[in-house]
């Protein structure tokens, strides 16, 4: 089995575009972790395999200044956890890709 190569290499180059763009939108907000990122779970309407962009961050009110900032729908943010480290994630569609926010934090943060 071959792997079409070009197709992959498209996805990424609209994935960074897009980050390219949200970035540059939005320099008033604070400094996320930008990352491109292959959504390999289901994310919403975001299709399997889809190239897209996620943004880390670790305060959660720089999570909600990025989510309305990207107009992403606060009812379908979701939690987790693991020990004493929470985050909250919300994906959507922004400047034309896939994108996912999260925001993390430790329990004595809240």
């Amino acid at each position: 089995m071959t792997t079409d190569t070009s197709t992959v290499q498209t996805s990424q180059l609209n994935a960074a575009g897009g980050l390219l763009a949200i970035l540059s939108a939005h320099r008033d907000l604070p400094a996320p972790v930008p990352a491109l990122h292959q959504f390999l779970q289901p994310a919403g309407d975001i299709p399997w395999g889809a190239w897209g962009v996620k943004l880390s961050l670790h305060r959660l009110d720089a999570f909600e200044q990025w989510r309305e900032a990207l107009d992403l729908d606060p009812s379908t943010v979701d939690s987790g956890g693991c020990g004493t480290t929470r985050w909250l994630t919300v994906d959507g569609t922004s400047h034309g890709v896939p994108v996912q926010v999260n925001g993390f934090y430790t329990w004595s943060d809240r």
